[in-house]
């Protein structure tokens, strides 16, 4: 065991997070307390700090494509992706903003809404074939359709999609129970964990929210930088 000094001044964020290069990549990016609790009065906006918002756009900046539960869209009040400060030369060569990949299995999301109508980047809905087909058919007006599985989701079949269409840099900010799938999938290579310095206490939601994952996967600690009492921590698979 040994102490984590924190080193003077501050680190570029842009080169710490960087993706790998080549391939394909899938990072989420969540934010706990430190009893584990993944929201707060049912939002995680409302455990994180401005260092914490300030990584959130940055690690949206660095994706190619980010992908959401449609329950954290309605639960977070989510818009479409727009420019941020910090995004200077990050997407470089790629268009202004990366688009937003909705998880929905029943397609109950308002198509009218900003986050389609007025996305600088045609919002991405990712479905199943037994959605309703007259919501697809009204998700097919507003936005790209990609259609993996039968009754739920088959996330690696739309990684795979996703990343046919150019989108290796995949961020997934959850929530909780779509990140449970991505991991029972074993499609995660790295956790962006902020964990804030808060006790909520209760019987609040965890990061993953599934069913226990039988084979677990191990993965390695690859810097924990801190501002003020947060810490902020990234993992990445070690296979």
């Amino acid at each position: 065991m040994r102490a984590l000094t924190p080193s003077a001044g501050d680190v570029d964020l842009a080169e710490r997070y960087a993706y790998p290069p080549g391939g394909t990549w899938l990072r989420a990016n969540m934010v706990a307390s430190l009893d584990g609790a993944a929201q707060r009065e049912e939002r995680s906006g409302g455990l994180g700090n401005p260092a914490d918002r300030h990584l959130f756009l940055l690690l949206r900046g660095l994706a190619d494509v980010v992908i959401v539960g449609a329950n954290t869209v309605r639960a977070e009040g989510y818009g479409p992706v727009v420019p941020s400060e910090g995004w200077d030369g990050v997407r470089d060569g790629r268009p202004p903003v990366p688009p937003l990949a909705i998880v929905s299995r029943t397609l109950d999301l308002d198509f009218d809404a900003p986050i389609f109508t007025a996305a600088k980047a045609r919002t991405i809905v990712l479905a199943t074939a037994t959605a309703d087909p007259a919501r697809l058919e009204a998700a097919r007006e507003r936005a790209d359709v990609i259609v993996a599985g039968t009754d739920s989701l088959d996330f690696a079949a739309a990684v795979g999609e996703l990343a046919a269409r150019g989108h290796r840099r995949l961020l997934c900010e959850g929530g909780p129970g779509v990140l449970a799938q991505v991991v029972a999938a074993g499609l995660l290579d790295e956790l962006c964990l902020t964990l804030s310095p808060l006790l909520i206490g209760g019987h609040p939601t965890r990061i993953l929210n599934g069913p226990p994952v039988p084979v677990p996967p191990e993965l390695a600690l690859t810097h924990a930088l801190q501002d003020d009492d947060f810490l902020f921590l990234r993992y990445a698979r070690s296979r």
